[in-house]
């Protein structure tokens, strides 16, 4: 990033969801908008470290602890961004038969129940983290895995389709710790799929580049 560019907190209105009360919604607004504050502040510090085109002896511990928190708080930043962008109002349980991402899903997995089946029991995994369905752009295909931290776990050259926060903060104004499952249903109350569809529409170029399509 170029000094002086910054990354801007992005508007979200997800007021009646289903199942995810506006209390829990705009403390996760918040937290966002800390992320997008603090990979700010990083860039920026790391950007006046580089300034005068040398990093020395002295200055690669900072240099490096800055570097790694940067990780963390730009993973964070966009895959909540994700996460409230695949949220809706009035949203659906599951995506319409002629939609591209129930296509992909049978494709995948067989069937659109089967993959449901395997992303939420990745969501229900122990520990804290995402849940994160991904399209392999060198075969079309999805497949889900967890992410334990926000910058720990991705998958090199896949691409992000749907993406659950199963942090604690995502849901612990409504359920308790033992009841994540129930928060999965929420979750799946309010799926824009529109918004799903559209990231799998905008992986065909990339799809059809790695010689698949």
């Amino acid at each position: 990033m170029k000094m002086g560019d910054s990354y801007v907190v992005k508007p979200f209105d997800l007021h009646g969801l289903v199942g995810i009360s506006d209390r829990t919604l705009e403390m996760h607004l918040k937290l966002y908008e800390g992320y997008v504050q603090g990979a700010n502040q990083l860039t920026t510090q790391i950007g006046e470290m580089l300034k005068d085109g040398w990093i020395d002896h002295e200055e690669m511990p900072a240099y490096s602890e800055l570097t790694r928190r940067l990780g963390c708080e730009y993973n964070g930043m966009v895959l909540h961004e994700y996460y409230f962008e695949n949220l809706h109002k009035g949203g659906a349980k599951k995506p319409d038969q002629s939609s591209p991402f129930m296509k992909t899903a049978e494709d995948s997995f067989g069937t659109y129940d089967m993959w449901k089946l395997d992303f939420s029991s990745v969501g229900k995994m122990r520990g804290v983290g995402w849940a994160i369905c991904y399209m392999n752009p060198q075969s079309g295909r999805l497949s889900n895995h967890w992410i334990s931290l926000h910058e720990q776990g991705h998958v090199a050259g896949f691409i992000p389709i749907l993406v659950m926060d199963v942090w604690e903060h995502a849901y612990l104004l409504d359920y308790k710790p033992s009841e994540r499952t129930s928060y999965i249903e929420a979750f799946f109350s309010n799926i824009d799929w529109k918004s799903v569809d559209k990231r799998l529409q905008l992986c065909e170029p990339a799809f059809v580049e790695a010689g698949r399509g």
